[in-house]
């Protein structure tokens, strides 16, 4: 059998982009399984959230977002550090980078890694990755919620930190006035999840509960379509605890037993490739899903740094 290509690096086609306008002043850009990204209008400026991998691909989402308004772009919200979110930051000429304080952290920790991580497992992402000038630094930073008027009758975007999830250090950002909720990587979708950097059993509890409380009629995933309905958005949170804990289950049945890496990959990759296999970046996820809960399992409380070269190796012991 043909080793599996490495994680995206065979997916190379473009995707077909889906600009949404959610209500007024309220926009998602949708790509297919590719991160999403959205804007909220103020009175006389903008609030974007999430940045794209370069200040290339960032540029070609704002050419689209001008199409609708030309208000400055006054906040840029990240709602946690993974390099494809957050390195076409510059592009946008916020005055005002938001994130939480772990987040801060984590640049400050693995940015380095992860930039050259990310780039190597998703090189369709990092269009011109030339255009890159640095890490992109938080200057403004939120340990549990802050709030931004929007002025007029537009009300407030809430910003919260809901728990560790998909990383130690991620925010939502939350539209009281309209229900429309931007959760960032916490809710996929019809998206597989990537949990490399997770806190599985926060996620799946605390975490996942705090979305649901919101209780949301549209919801904007980190990938995947806009959820709109109540039922739906209930929908793309079960799907988001079920995928978790059927990881939880299984490899957690493999480590209890004293089983290999290896065979715990195979348990949830055949309880979970039926319900989530045919969704986006889902064979990509799985090895590195399945690496940090092992550990988790094993102790290791905080995730282990990726780099491109552990990259390669839990592939090519997982995915052989």
């Amino acid at each position: 059998m043909a080793a599996k290509p490495f994680a995206s690096s065979a997916d190379l086609g473009e995707k077909e982009q889906t600009l949404e306008v959610l209500a007024d002043g309220v926009y998602a850009l949708t790509a297919q399984g590719d991160p999403n990204i959205g804007a909220i209008e103020g009175e006389d400026f903008l609030v974007c959230f999430e940045a794209l991998a370069t200040p290339t691909a960032a540029r070609e989402w704002l050419a689209r977002l001008r199409e609708h308004t030309d208000k400055p772009v006054r906040y840029l919200v990240l709602s946690h550090y993974h390099a494809v979110r957050v390195l076409g930051a510059s592009a946008f000429g916020a005055d005002v980078i938001v994130a939480h304080e772990k987040t801060r952290g984590l640049i400050a920790e693995r940015g380095e890694a992860d930039w050259a991580s990310e780039f190597g497992r998703m090189p369709r992402l990092a269009k011109d990755p030339d255009s890159v000038p640095g890490l992109t630094w938080p200057t403004m930073t939120l340990s549990d919620r802050a709030s931004i008027e929007l002025g007029g009758d537009r009300g407030r975007l809430e910003l919260r930190y809901l728990g560790r999830g998909h990383t130690e250090g991620d925010i939502v950002a939350w539209l009281p006035q309209q229900r429309i909720l931007f959760a960032g990587d916490l809710v996929e979708a019809e998206a597989a999840l990537y949990t490399g950097d997770a806190f599985h059993y926060d996620w799946a509890g605390s975490t996942l509960d705090g979305v649901a409380a919101l209780r949301a009629e549209a919801l904007v995933g980190g990938r995947g379509p806009v959820t709109r309905g109540r039922e739906a958005v209930d929908a793309a949170v079960a799907q988001t605890r079920d995928f978790l804990r059927t990881m939880i289950v299984e490899v957690g049945a493999v480590h209890a037993r004293g089983g290999t890496l290896k065979e715990a990959f195979a348990a949830a990759h055949a309880a979970l490739v039926d319900g989530y296999g045919h969704w986006p970046i889902f064979e990509h996820c799985l090895p590195f899903d399945v690496s940090r809960l092992w550990d988790e399992l094993s102790g290791t409380e905080r995730p282990v740094v990726w780099t491109a070269e552990r990259d390669r190796e839990v592939w090519d012991r997982l995915q052989s």
